[in-house]
């Protein structure tokens, strides 16, 4: 507690549990109107959001008020009294030189005295983490204060940012990297951006961004050419294999022996001396196809006897030459510029920011990518991020942070479905790539959906208003089981508003967070204004050609 002002004293211990205690608020401040001055602020006694601290002898409890309520009771004479209460989520402890720490290991016992916690107390627990600088908005319960988290726990060990459609989460997303770039200026960012709303194009073909243009390096994926040979197998298999198919077995095998032989002879051609199904060189997609197709109509004797593998690719070549006959596939199949092995350094160079215009943050935008084929791209940036900072000698000098928007869109809980390398390849990330300087911060309207390997490796998590039963549920098992009523509270924030928990905190933490200036181009459509003032007439020729040429303006 701050020794420059003598604690208020609010009220007195009820009840302690291992999860939680209670509290009775003392009759002097159990009025109408409960107002305690502490400083230069004026708060309310005990309201929820505020932060209380329990002293009894050597034990000091800092704890966060979630619920308030009054009981009826009646005195000696008959007349009805109403006792006022508050329950309380224990935090941390406050030690005898005044530092705070997590996690509460001497609990004090009914009948404590609970005293309020004003800004210069609230300033003294955050001043570790104010030292960074790293400022992400205000208390919801102290406009005044601004908190900081700690950028090596939130970058270094994986975040989450959830919450529903309309919470404010591009707005989150925008306004994190706008002050992140600020606190750090070296920061190393790839940001899949499935909507565009990041970066984006306006009606001359300039590109609009989020973030200023001296930091930002834009990358259309349909431009970009994520070039087909860079691909792992397994990606390859989610791409080209229906897993639910008979002969996905057969298909397969078939495919990773075909990739060995194409592979070792690029290998040789470019003086590899070794090579594995994954190495990322150059080999022939057409090549490939024409075995296939070889295979499965192999005849023998002269065209008497079938060959081991006839008609086993039937429905493979079918969806391969569907794939390839896709415009929309262009950017992945058919590579005009990358289309050889020397090309990789280059793309490289420009995905993590270091081509001919240098970028802090990298915004990958997958709108025009077709939906079906969005998983494998994504899980090709994030294996790429990753096998960069794999291979590199300066990857602790030089960490990576990947922004994956909607990923319960290609990250799925579900195990088996058609994403099933893509998934894969993510969650190794989750669990191996904070070691070689690659993290993940996954942002997400449905945890719910979300896979569990996932969310079980993010440390913090910032959560917006979210008012479904399952995916509250489910945040409240993510969190220590000490905060989990804290989660209560998800349905009644407002926009922006978040709910910090996890390791980059120093404690549970209600924060408005700032406007991000410039905003993304995420803001929900005006039904009223298009609807009383919105165009009367549409070139409607123009939208048929968009749609045949899978262009978005």
């Amino acid at each position: 507690m701050s020794e420059q002002q003598a604690p208020i004293h609010i009220g007195y211990l009820s009840e302690v549990r291992g999860d939680g205690m209670d509290a009775r608020i003392a009759d002097e401040h159990a009025s109408e109107l409960p107002i305690i001055k502490i400083g230069n602020e004026e708060i309310l006694a005990g309201h929820i959001g505020s932060y209380v601290v329990i002293r009894q002898a050597n034990i000091g409890v800092l704890a966060l008020v979630f619920k308030i309520w009054e009981q009826d009771r009646y005195n000696g004479d008959g007349a009805r009294k109403s006792d006022r209460f508050i329950s309380l989520i224990p935090v941390g402890e406050i030690q005898d030189n005044g530092q705070f720490v997590r996690g509460v290991r001497h609990y004090p016992t009914p009948g404590a005295k609970v005293y309020a916690v004003g800004l210069d107390e609230i300033n003294a627990i955050f001043s570790k983490f104010r030292d960074y600088q790293f400022f992400i908005g205000q208390l919801s319960t102290h406009k005044d204060y601004h908190l900081s988290l700690d950028p090596r726990a939130l970058f270094g060990r994986h975040f989450a940012i959830l919450g529903q459609s309309g919470s404010g989460k591009s707005w989150t997303v925008t306004s994190l990297i706008q002050n992140t770039i600020r606190a750090m200026p070296r920061t190393h960012l790839i940001m899949l951006d499935l909507h565009g709303e990041y970066c984006w194009k306006d009606a001359d073909g300039v590109v609009q961004s989020a973030f200023p243009d001296d930091m930002v390096n834009y990358i259309d994926a349909m431009e970009m050419e994520m070039p087909y040979w860079m691909m792992t197998y397994a990606e390859l298999v989610d791409l080209f294999i229906d897993r639910s198919d008979s002969g996905a077995t057969i298909q397969m095998s078939y495919m990773r022996e075909i990739l060995q032989q194409l592979k070792r002879k690029e290998a040789k051609k470019i003086g590899l001396p070794t090579v594995s199904i994954d190495t990322p060189i150059y080999f022939s997609l057409a090549e490939m196809y024409m075995q296939f197709k070889a295979a499965n109509e192999e005849r023998k004797d002269f065209g008497k006897t079938q060959g081991a593998l006839f008609g086993q690719f039937d429905e493979f070549l079918i969806r391969m030459q569907s794939r390839f006959n896709d415009v929309r596939y262009d950017f992945l199949l058919k590579p005009k510029r990358r289309n050889n092995s020397e090309s990789m350094a280059e793309l490289l160079r420009e995905f993590v920011g270091l081509g001919e215009k240098k970028g802090n943050i990298t915004v990958v935008d997958l709108s025009s990518v077709p939906t079906d084929v969005r998983p494998a791209v994504s899980a090709q940036v994030g294996r790429l991020a990753y096998e960069f900072n794999y291979w590199n000698p300066h990857r602790r000098e030089f960490p990576i942070t990947l922004i994956c928007e909607e990923a319960h869109a290609y990250i799925p809980r579900e195990n088996g479905g058609q994403f099933e390398g893509t998934k894969k390849m993510m969650e190794r990330i989750a669990k191996e790539g904070r070691k070689y300087g690659v993290s993940i911060g996954v942002v997400s309207q449905r945890p719910t959906e979300l896979s569990e390997t996932m969310l079980a490796q993010c440390s913090s998590f910032i959560c917006l208003r979210t008012t479904n039963p399952d995916d509250q549920a489910y945040i409240r098992g993510l969190v220590p089981e000490a905060e989990g009523d804290l989660t209560d509270i998800l349905t009644s924030l407002g926009r922006g508003e978040a709910l910090v928990v996890g390791e980059a905190a120093p404690l549970p933490t209600r924060v408005q967070i700032y406007r991000p200036n410039p905003e993304p181009k995420s803001n929900d459509v005006d039904y009223f204004t298009g609807w009383r003032e919105g165009k009367t007439d549409l070139d409607v020729e123009d939208i048929v050609n968009l749609w045949r040429t899978q262009t978005r303006k």
